[in-house]
């Protein structure tokens, strides 16, 4: 069963789309119908599908986790006790726990089952730039 690990370096919080990527192990597999499970192996980023036409979505979506979640010095943010890292290292883990660390996509006619407006994203949920790893394996 074909797998690959790949590679994204962030610059901080946001949206990092992936799509092609993805695309093109799933073409190179020449997997014609199957499941594709993402998973990304880190407790403080996630993945998301979402909107990849207009910018803004990406954008709103990053200023609703920030205000969901903020920064773990602010006063709201009193209560947390994790705070080793940086004041965004606890709010990270909550924003990936409240979306997923693993999707799974379908595969039909050698192509990702994704709808036309739809992109697969990494969600960095902390600061300062990571790399990060991301499992992709094809089931046939």
């Amino acid at each position: 069963m074909p797998q690959r690990l790949i590679e994204i370096s962030t610059r901080g919080q946001g949206l990092y789309e992936f799509t092609r990527e993805v695309e093109t192990f799933v073409r190179e597999a020449g997997v014609t119908e199957g499941l594709l499970t993402v998973f990304v192996r880190h407790t403080s980023c996630s993945l998301l599908i979402q909107e990849n036409a207009d910018p803004d979505v990406r954008h709103d979506l990053d200023r609703f986790f920030r205000r969901l979640v903020p920064p773990s010095d602010d006063p709201s943010m009193r209560w947390v006790v994790h705070t080793m890292e940086g004041p965004d290292d606890m709010p990270a883990h909550i924003k990936a726990a409240l979306t997923q660390v693993s999707i799974c996509i379908p595969v039909m006619a050698g192509r990702l089952a994704l709808g036309t407006w739809q992109g697969l994203y990494l969600f960095e949920h902390r600061d300062r730039p990571h790399r990060r790893e991301i499992v992709l394996h094809l089931s046939a």
